[in-house]
């Protein structure tokens, strides 16, 4: 039971801009490029050491909520990024339909040369309900559908893509843990290869 209320809360990813000033309305190919262009040289942290972070803070902090953002939040938060609403299926890491135009949007702007030969994290979160364990793997899931993505349907190199989940460790309202804002698909500027 409580697996199915987590998917059914975690099913969509809330739509914010990437100031998180206000509710995004339209998304733009423009609006993207603005916020993940700039990236000057390449930052010294791979998928595999952020997505391992996450996983020991819920074995160094174990409980229902995670007591501490990431040692790696500050780093994180320095960066370019843009968040983005993805909405999948009930339980699943199945992108909705009418999410493929915001994955093109995103297409579109990664396309352009503002932001080609750049590599990108592409960092999956949810609320704080339901287990940590399985919102980390639920994030990981879905971050890697988008990831699919952007690859397979609009041919964006995939060297240049990682995938991420950290599930509740980095909410975006630690006041506020069961918010929708927390669940979000959030792209981030990792700078040249």
């Amino acid at each position: 039971m409580t697996r199915i209320l987590l998917a059914a809360v975690s099913a969509t990813f809330l739509a914010v801009s990437a100031s998180g000033a206000s509710a995004q309305t339209k998304l733009s190919r423009n609006e993207i490029i603005n916020s993940l262009q700039g990236a000057q040289q390449e930052v010294d942290l791979s998928a595999d050491q952020l997505q391992k972070a996450a996983l020991e803070n819920i074995q160094k902090y174990p409980g229902a909520n995670s007591p501490n953002t990431l040692p790696l939040a500050d780093k994180l938060a320095s960066l370019r990024q843009f968040n983005v609403e993805i909405t999948f299926d009930f339980d699943s890491a199945r992108i909705k339909p009418e999410s493929y135009e915001t994955v093109g949007l995103i297409a579109d702007a990664l396309h352009t040369p503002y932001l080609q030969g750049q590599t990108f994290f592409i960092v999956g979160h949810t609320d704080a309900k339901g287990a940590r364990e399985y919102n980390l793997d639920l994030s990981l899931k879905r971050a890697m559908a988008v990831r699919e993505a952007l690859v397979t349907t609009f041919r964006v190199p995939g060297q240049y893509l990682f995938a991420v989940g950290l599930g509740e460790e980095q909410l975006r309202d630690p006041s506020n843990p069961d918010a929708a804002v927390n669940r979000r698909v959030q792209l981030i500027n990792m700078g040249y290869k």
